[in-house]
């Protein structure tokens, strides 16, 4: 094993084990294990299951021996690579830890993951030790990764574009040559219509609803499951798509100086003058008079949480976290998580455990998901004079950060198995798509160039997007 292939190693260990996590819980919750409690086989520990149940139970089992034997070769490779010190820790740490997992499977096997003790009045099972054990050496492999990727691909000595304040934005828009082409309607009174109907189109920001509405959509499934009733789901995802809308509308118009010195947001509606600011806002304040009735029909806390949405996004996010804080984007993902809360609210009509847990997902993920895109666009981001990690702390740094939230975001996933309505497609489905985005991610950090930051960028897309869809399809299942 060269050293060459440590990180790979790396990285195929820390997914092995996050499948066995994922596996196993799932496992845990559908009861497969009682139909093999016996180790290391079923009946009197030597004997072959009857059950298709038993044969997942013992399946899990032999996945975890060849995954134990993935992380010893990865120590191995270690020993030849030798890599720093915080490496070598966090990865003995997980070696070390790993035995003591499998042993900890075997009692839950055989004896059942009861109540270990009560504290704050919630139930510390065995069960919930052993998911917490295998996050821990998942997060050591992460870690380790982590650390191994940066000193191999990252630069000691990179100097970010601008200090802890954020960068000056230009003060002149970009010049002609510059600009992206837009079309001209001339004296066509047809061809104007059908250009200004498309510009308010744009206005909305089309390419967030999809993935925002499949949010509440999960959410939706998550609490009602197959008893769902199709006016209030038709009711919350219209009126989730218009508060989008609203949304991006407004943000068009409190960014249109900035959209015309960028190059990737120079083309915009306001900012080419093709909609008028007063004619976007009133068309943003209908969006958001119509969201909030929609939500409203559903029932009042979906209709708080909507308006809550739109103002977070409009106010909060564009003029006061966007041009003034590295956090913006960090912090910003909680406009993402809202249409959870939301989905859950317009079903239950309170806010529970499933919708915080999802919201937490996406709010995770966003980091993992838009830091690809700061580093595709970081000199426009600059011109823009918005302090996006890549400009104010460095690309090494934003890289980093990428397979942090990336860790995070994938441990929150596998501890929604326990929330009941979620089975094996989802099990499978986010350890194949979070493998796919792992990779991406590797990839980045040893291109380290616009088409791999967009690579990860649509990566992370497809992560969440499979990973919502087997969410719905899992908790809809009969």
């Amino acid at each position: 094993m060269t050293p060459k292939r440590f990180p790979g190693l790396l990285a195929a260990a820390a997914m092995g084990v996050y499948l066995l996590l994922v596996v196993g819980a799932t496992t845990a919750v559908t009861d497969a294990a009682a139909a093999c409690t016996a180790w290391p086989a079923c009946g009197d520990g030597l004997s072959v299951p009857t059950a298709t149940a038993g044969w997942v139970a013992l399946g899990h089992r032999a996945v975890a021996f060849l995954v134990g034997l993935l992380v010893l070769a990865t120590g191995v490779a270690a020993w030849r690579a030798r890599p720093r010190r915080r490496v070598r820790v966090a990865l003995a740490a997980a070696i070390f830890l790993y035995p003591a997992e499998s042993l900890l499977g075997a009692y839950v096997a055989t004896r059942g993951g009861g109540t270990l003790a009560t504290v704050g009045g919630l139930a510390v099972t065995v069960s919930a030790l052993h998911l917490a054990g295998g996050l821990l050496v998942f997060g050591g492999l992460l870690a380790a990764l982590a650390w191994e990727l940066e000193a191999r691909t990252g630069d000691p000595d990179e100097d970010p574009a601008v200090g802890p304040g954020g960068p000056d934005p230009a003060t002149e828009p970009l010049d002609d040559g510059e600009r992206p082409a837009v079309p001209a309607w001339g004296r066509r009174p047809v061809a104007r219509a059908r250009l200004v109907a498309g510009a308010y189109f744009r206005l909305m920001k089309p390419r967030l609803m999809w993935l925002l509405c499949l949010v509440a959509s999960a959410a939706m499934a998550l609490a009602g499951g197959p008893s769902l009733s199709v006016p209030v789901v038709a009711a919350t995802l219209a009126g989730g798509a218009l508060s989008i809308g609203a949304s991006g509308t407004f943000n068009h118009v409190l960014e249109r100086d900035v959209d015309r010195r960028m190059r990737r947001t120079s083309d915009r509606p306001i900012a080419v003058d093709l909609v008028s600011v007063r004619n976007a806002v009133a068309f943003g304040l209908a969006l958001t008079v119509v969201s909030v009735a929609l939500f409203a029909w559903v029932n009042l806390l979906a209709a708080v949480l909507g308006l809550i949405a739109i103002v977070f996004y409009s106010v909060v996010y564009t003029l006061l976290l966007k041009p003034n804080t590295v956090q913006n984007t960090v912090v910003g993902g909680a406009a993402g998580a809202l249409p959870a809360l939301i989905g859950w609210a317009a079903v239950t009509g309170e806010v529970g455990l499933g919708g915080v847990a999802l919201a937490a997902l996406i709010f995770l993920w966003t980091p993992a998901h838009f830091y690809n895109l700061a580093l595709a666009y970081r000199d426009d981001y600059e011109r823009g004079g918005f302090p996006m990690m890549p400009v104010v702390r460095g690309e090494t740094t934003t890289r980093r950060h990428i397979v942090w939230y990336f860790g995070a975001t994938l441990s929150v996933a596998a501890a929604m198995v326990g929330l009941g309505r979620l089975d094996w497609l989802y099990a499978v489905a986010g350890a194949l798509v979070g493998g796919v985005f792992l990779w991406a991610i590797v990839r980045l950090h040893y291109e380290r160039d616009e088409s791999a930051a967009f690579r990860a960028f649509h990566a992370s897309n497809a992560y969440l997007g499979v990973l919502l869809l087997a969410v719905v399809v899992d908790a809809l299942a009969l």
